[in-house]
């Protein structure tokens, strides 16, 4: 019997989990496109715009799916609800467990299946959906925010002005500036260009050199080459142009720590390290939430209910998470914090209304205006 019940919930959640999250993500793509359609023309454009909003498909599936794993969770249940179930899995002293595990069992693999989407498919879609809107469509957006190359770092005592080229290729006119203690110019250095040689080692070309001492007399002296131990290697400008959300978490680890060594920003590449794994995890507190406000005694008006109380949640979580990574990025709140606060508050509300139900937790009741 027991079994029976499983399957059949499973079964339900599940039905209604794929429908809702296709009819979200169909809203979504229809919007954006309505939206947007004045940018698309030129010849082949149909069938560029086909494969741009089937990438963005792939990406909204991943950015939905809690929010639809949350919907679904209420809708189940109160559709049990309406149809008279839930009343008799009482009957049969089937308590709210019944409802709980297989949603919470199918939240579960769902939120994982979410993470595991994320990293293989979902990252190289939008970066395809950017590829297309920028080169096919000349829409650039804040494309140029992240996909401009890093000129400026940091090592020590050294400000390195590297205006073209690459680690493996070598950069091309250069600029290096060592600073004092006191955060004074001491040396500045301007190169051709510079290649690494071996461990610390770079050559210049075409090099001038100015020296300043604390007396504020300047030398300068100009070499046709020259080598010079910068006390960094190749590896420290391994800095890779793209969005953090883009990126996998191999690659957000590498550039975390090198953009670090550096002294570049990573507060916004660790907050997207965490996100991979706590927005499509807060699909299960969520779902969990949804079907505890479900099961109230006095609820009425059950599916239309579901739905509302849903959106409720998925919008208050959204503006949650819009807030806290405003805060990430202008270093009032730290990545992980952030990341994981959304998924903790909804774990605490399921948490408390299960705790409630059960009879462990007692609210404060309103008083009577009338008393």
């Amino acid at each position: 019997m027991k079994g029976l019940l499983f399957g059949y919930v499973v079964r339900a959640y599940v039905r209604y989990t794929l429908g809702i999250l296709a009819g979200v993500v169909a809203v979504f793509l229809v919007v954006d496109f309505v939206d947007r359609a004045k940018a698309y023309g030129g010849e082949g454009w149909v069938w560029d715009v086909l494969k741009l909003y089937g990438y963005k498909a792939l990406v909204t599936v991943q950015q939905l799916g809690p929010a639809a794993l949350l919907l679904a969770a209420g809708t189940t249940v109160s559709a049990l609800r309406k149809k008279g179930e839930v009343t008799a899995l009482r009957a049969l002293t089937f308590g709210p467990a019944a409802l709980y595990l297989p949603v919470g069992l199918c939240a579960l693999v769902a939120c994982l299946g979410l993470v595991l989407f994320d990293e293989t498919v979902a990252a190289r879609a939008g970066r395809r959906v950017d590829e297309i809107t920028t080169q096919r469509f000349n829409k650039w957006g804040d494309w140029r925010l992240y996909y401009t190359p890093k000129q400026w770092f940091r090592r020590g005592d050294n400000i390195f002005f590297l205006r073209g080229g690459d680690a493996q290729e070598g950069f091309e006119n250069v600029s290096i500036f060592t600073l004092t203690p006191e955060f004074k110019l001491r040396r500045r250095v301007d190169a051709g260009r510079m290649r690494s040689l071996e461990g610390n080692r770079w050559e210049m070309t075409d090099v001038v050199e100015r020296t300043f001492t604390d007396d504020g007399r300047t030398t300068v002296q100009q070499q046709p080459s020259a080598e010079y131990e910068l006390g960094v290697g190749a590896t420290t400008f391994r800095i890779r142009p793209g969005r953090p959300e883009q990126m996998r978490l191999g690659e957000l680890r590498d550039q975390i720590a090198a953009r670090a060594e550096v002294g570049l920003a990573t507060r916004g590449f660790q907050l997207a390290w965490h996100n991979r794994f706590a927005y499509a995890l807060s699909g299960l507190p969520a779902a969990l939430l949804a079907v505890g406000l479900a099961l109230r005694t006095n609820r009425r008006g059950h599916l239309t209910a579901a739905v509302v109380e849903g959106l409720l949640i998925a919008v208050a979580m959204w503006g949650l998470m819009v807030v806290s990574r405003t805060l990430v990025l202008t270093e009032r709140l730290a990545p992980s914090v952030a990341a994981w606060m959304p998924t903790a508050l909804l774990t605490l509300a399921a948490g408390a209304l299960w705790l409630r139900r059960e009879g462990l937790l007692h609210l404060p009741r309103r008083r009577n205006a009338a008393k």
